[in-house]
């Protein structure tokens, strides 16, 4: 008697269990999803895209660009022609592989760096738009004792098309913290931003806002008469 109570209890158990982790499950993807309006999208349409979107966790961790570029094709089944839009943060734009990895290792070793290290450890693929992103994560040591390591993120957009085949690639980054952290200026240019450049920057934002005229021609207005005063204040105007 006591073992066929125990038995339901524990198969009630289970069931609540269950139930409760799928209210879990529900809540938890579509509780984000907030209520508002807009022109190009809408809360139905983000679900649709959520479920559509094939987010996987993939480790690939190679020295050397060239070696990791055809390791992160794998686990798509994606093949490298040698043509490619390569995006370079919109400070670069090459048409061949060959053009990349050349660049590459020249613009390393101007800034003093022996050993990049680039892994990622998942990535987003969305089958629709043919497009796969993922957030590269590079390990630099550096050449010189006195320059400093340094770890640093990157975002990667890869396009193919229907046959497999990567034509274009989209790296976008923080430009000017990059070449701080290659200079090692990068704790320095913190420290400056922190406690110097943010304490003036909030006191101008609240008499902006205090004054009652914040809008795009104010601020435009502000940007070209602020440089001017300084020059005047300067002795070159």
């Amino acid at each position: 008697m006591c073992s066929s109570e125990t038995q339901v209890r524990n198969r009630s158990s289970v069931r609540d269990a269950s139930t409760s982790d799928r209210r879990l499950q529900s809540s938890s993807s579509h509780s984000s999803v907030g209520n508002f309006t807009a022109k190009t999208t809408s809360p139905k349409r983000i679900l649709e895209k959520h479920d559509s979107i094939d987010a996987r966790k993939c480790l690939v961790a190679q020295v050397g660009l060239e070696n990791f570029i055809r390791s992160i094709t794998a686990p798509l089944d994606l093949t490298l022609p040698n043509a490619v839009r390569f995006n370079m943060n919109g400070n670069g734009r090459m048409q061949t592989w060959e053009d990349v990895y050349m660049a590459e290792r020249v613009y390393t070793q101007c800034l003093g760096i022996s050993k990049r290290i680039y892994q990622i450890h998942s990535f987003t693929h969305e089958p629709d738009k043919k497009l796969a992103y993922f957030i590269l994560e590079e390990h630099n040591e550096r050449t010189l004792p006195f320059l400093p390591g340094f770890d640093f993120h990157v975002l990667v957009f890869t396009y193919y098309n229907d046959k497999n085949e990567v034509t274009a690639v989209d790296v976008q980054y923080d430009q000017l913290s990059f070449f701080l952290h290659c200079f090692g200026l990068a704790q320095l240019h913190a420290w400056f931003v922190e406690f110097v450049m943010t304490p003036l920057t909030i006191v101008w934002a609240k008499a902006y806002h205090n004054s009652g005229l914040v809008n795009p021609f104010t601020f435009m207005l502000q940007l070209i008469l602020f440089p001017v005063l300084l020059m005047y204040y300067w002795g070159i105007l």
